[in-house]
C-alpha cells in the first residue's frame, strides 16, 4: 500500500550521535523536522574517536536532507535539536520554530539570541539589534491548569515531596514570568529568502497537508529547569504523524492522553533517559514514563509504527529496562522500532554492550 505520509530517520541516537531529526514527505510537502545533531556523553561506550565521527555524520546527513524542503521545523533550542548556523539548512525555507519570547528558559534565550542574529543578519541586511521590538507584558496562568491529570495523579510516599516540588516550581515558572515580560520582543520575519514563523497552538495547510504544532509542553517533568518543546502533527487524508521532541517519556500524563486522542498512525516518540536514571530521572517518575507508554500503545487503535529512540539507546540495557513496552507493542502488532532498526541497521550502542 502506498503511503501519503513517509517517514526518513535522517539521524537518531540508534545512529551513535544525539539526535530525532526526521524528513517527512507528503505528496505536496518535505518537511525536515529538528535538524540539529550533538556528540554523545562521556558514559557513552564506545571511543572518542567514534563519537566524533557519529556526529560529522550526523551534521553532513541534516545538511544534505536540509537542501530540497519546503519547511523546517525547530521544537526548541538544544543542539541536538537545531544547527546555529548552517545558512544551507535554512535558506529558502518556511521555518516554523519555537517561539524565543516565551515558555524559554535563560539558556535557550541566549541561543536563540544567537540564532535569529545570525539568521536576519544572513539574509537581511538590517541589523538584528534594529529588528528587536519593545517588550509586550501579559499575564501567564500556571501550567498545572492544563494538566488535570498529572496534578491529580497520587503518588503515595512520595506525594508531600511532590507538591514541594511542584510548588518550587510554579515560583521558578513566575520568576520566569517576569524575565519574559522584559525581554525585547523577537520578531516573525518574512526575510525574502526565509520566512520565520512561531507557530505553537497553530495549524498551517499546504495543499492536502496540514501541519499542527502543540503548545508549549514541558521538556520532561513538570516544570523542568530545562524548558519546553514544542510537537509536530503532520496529516494527510487519513493518516497522521507525530514527532514529540522532547517529552522524555512522555512522563506527564496528560501528553499520553494527549497522543492517545490524537490517535496517529506514525509515532515518533523520545523516551526516558534511562542512563540518568538515579541522577536526574528518579524512579517514581521512570515508572511513569512505562505505563504512559504502555497506555499509548495499548489504547491507540490507528498506530502502525513506533519509533521509539531520541534519548533511550545511549546506554546498553535501554531496551531491558523499558522491556515490557517492546513486549507489548510486539503482542499488539505495532511495529515499535529504533530508528537504526527502521532501516535495518544495528542499534550503535548495542555493539558496545
Amino acid at each position: 500500500m502506498d503511503l501519503n505520509i513517509v517517514f526518513k530517520p535522517i539521524w537518531f541516537d540508534s545512529f551513535g550521535a544525539k539526535s530525532s531529526c526526521s524528513l517527512i514527505k507528503t505528496p505536496n510537502l518535505k518537511i525536515l523536522i529538528d535538524p540539529g545533531v550533538a556528540a554523545m556523553q562521556p558514559s557513552f561506550p564506545a571511543p572518542e574517536n567514534m563519537k566524533s565521527f557519529w556526529y560529522e555524520e550526523g551534521y553532513k546527513a541534516i545538511k544534505s536532507a536540509s537542501k530540497n524542503v519546503d519547511v523546517v521545523v525547530v521544537s526548541h533550542y538544544h543542539y541536538d535539536h537545531f544547527i546555529d548556523f548552517e545558512k544551507t539548512v535554512y535558506e529558502g525555507k518556511t521555518v516554523f520554530a519555537k517561539n524565543p519570547n516565551e515558555f524559554i528558559n535563560d539558556s535557550q534565550r541566549g541561543r536563540a539570541e544567537e540564532f535569529y542574529k545570525h539568521l536576519y543578519e544572513t539574509f537581511s541586511k538590517e541589523k538584528f539589534e534594529n529588528l528587536l521590538r519593545k517588550p509586550k507584558p501579559k499575564e501567564y496562568k500556571s501550567p498545572l491548569e492544563n494538566l488535570p491529570l498529572a496534578k491529580n495523579e497520587k503518588f503515595g510516599d512520595y506525594e508531600k515531596r511532590r507538591k514541594n516540588l511542584l510548588a518550587q516550581g510554579e515560583k521558578w515558572f513566575f520568576k520566569r514570568v517576569e524575565k519574559w515580560n522584559r525581554y525585547k520582543v523577537i520578531p516573525e520575519l518574512e526575510l525574502g529568502k526565509v520566512k520565520v514563523k512561531f507557530p505553537e497552538g497553530k495549524e498551517y495547510r499546504f495543499g492536502g497537508t496540514k501541519l499542527r504544532f502543540t503548545k508549549p509542553l514541558f521538556h520532561g517533568i513538570e516544570f523542568s529547569r530545562v524548558g519546553w518543546v514544542f510537537s509536530t502533527v503532520v496529516e494527510y487524508g487519513k493518516e497522521k504523524l507525530i514527532h514529540t521532541s522532547d517529552l522524555n517519556g512522555p512522563i506527564i500524563e496528560d501528553y499520553a492522553k494527549w497522543i492517545i486522542k490524537e490517535n496517529p498512525t506514525t509515532l515518533i516518540l523520545d523516551g526516558p533517559m534511562t542512563y540518568m536514571l538515579g541522577y536526574t530521572l528518579n524512579l517514581i517518575n521512570f515508572r511513569r514514563t512505562i505505563k504512559n507508554v504502555l497506555r499509548i500503545v495499548e489504547e491507540t487503535s490507528k498506530i502502525k509504527t513506533i519509533i521509539y529512540d531520541h534519548h533511550l539507546p545511549r546506554e546498553p540495557k535501554f531496551k531491558e529496562r523499558t522491556k515490557e513496552v517492546w513486549e507489548k507493542a510486539k503482542k499488539l502488532g505495532i511495529k515499535m522500532v529504533t530508528a537504526a532498526e527502521f532501516v535495518g541497521r544495528k542499534t550503535v550502542v548495542l555493539e558496545y554492550a
